[in-house]
């Protein structure tokens, strides 16, 4: 019997799964706590928790002294891939919707590519400067529908929709730089040192805008599940999963983690999803799969 046909398991895909829920649900955390703890404060925490879980990690994992001889750059790094993005969407989710930010979060790889072409002079294709238009173009349809924003004043809903967009592109600028400068590092050590690194870099500004009455125990759960599980936890899955997937697979889990954001904004925050946010999520979605390079221009078989 030919079983060349039959489905073979992919491990790879619960994983996929999991992180994409747990990312998802950060969103909702994040403004679980911002609401009592404040925007520093709730971003410095996170950090510092999830510092507190990966350190001991590296140090039975014998990665502590890569960490000391490398902490200037991670020190610096940590600033634009930590420090500043958590702090932009701690502010963000408290004045649009979980969803439209973890929308906007999606244009990460995007802005990855751009600053590729920009700053290290890597090469795009018509296919991916297409790509990138078109995923401009989602946002600022986005934005201009005023989708996802809370009824706020709407220079605050505005000021959070660039929040979100200037912390991709910190991560877009980060990336590339860790690629660049830290890639002989364990991943681990980038992650934990980076989460120390902001957690100083957010010290100052969370001790000046610390609440003026202790947040409730609903508060401080949240903040603990994301900063154990949606921060240490979840990168360390996420470095499981670059082991089981490729680079593509690996990096489409962006795509998935804002349908896990609008589902519990929708059960657990009362938020709506309307039919235009779909609509620029997926205009959004497929410019950023073309810059990315996940939708390729087929050749021509020589067959």
């Amino acid at each position: 019997m030919n079983h060349s046909n039959t489905a073979v398991p992919k491990p790879w895909l619960l994983l996929f799964v999991t992180i994409a829920a747990i990312w998802g649900s950060s969103f909702l955390f994040m403004r679980v706590a911002g609401l009592e703890f404040g925007v520093f404060p709730s971003a410095c925490l996170r950090m510092t928790i999830g510092a507190l879980v990966m350190l001991p990690l590296l140090a039975g994992r014998g990665l502590l002294g890569q960490f000391f001889a490398n902490w200037k750059p991670i020190f610096l790094v940590s600033l634009v891939n930590a420090a500043m993005p958590f702090a932009c969407y701690s502010f963000a989710v408290l004045h649009i919707t979980t969803g439209l930010a973890a929308i906007l979060n999606a244009t990460v790889p995007m802005f990855s590519a751009l600053v590729a072409w920009l700053w290290l002079g890597q090469r795009l294709s018509l296919l991916r400067v297409i790509g990138v238009a078109l995923g401009f173009a989602g946002i600022a349809l986005l934005v201009g529908g005023q989708a996802g924003l809370r009824g706020d004043a709407l220079w605050l809903s505005v000021l959070s929709i660039l929040a979100c967009l200037l912390a991709a592109l910190c991560y877009g600028v980060s990336g590339n730089a860790i690629k660049e400068r830290l890639s002989h590092l364990h991943p681990w050590v980038i992650a934990g040192g980076t989460m120390l690194g902001a957690a100083l870099w957010l010290a100052v500004p969370s001790l000046l805008t610390m609440p003026a009455t202790m947040p409730s125990a609903k508060a401080w759960g949240a903040m603990t599940i994301v900063g154990v599980l949606c921060s240490a936890i979840a990168f360390m899955l996420y470095f499981e999963l670059m082991q089981r997937a490729d680079a593509t697979k690996t990096m489409s889990v962006t795509y998935l983690i804002p349908v896990f954001a609008v589902i519990y904004g929708v059960l657990f925050l009362d938020e709506h999803l309307t039919p235009w946010m779909l609509m620029c999520a997926a205009i959004i979605a497929l410019g950023t799969a073309l810059a990315t390079g996940l939708i390729k221009r087929q050749a021509p078989s020589a067959a």
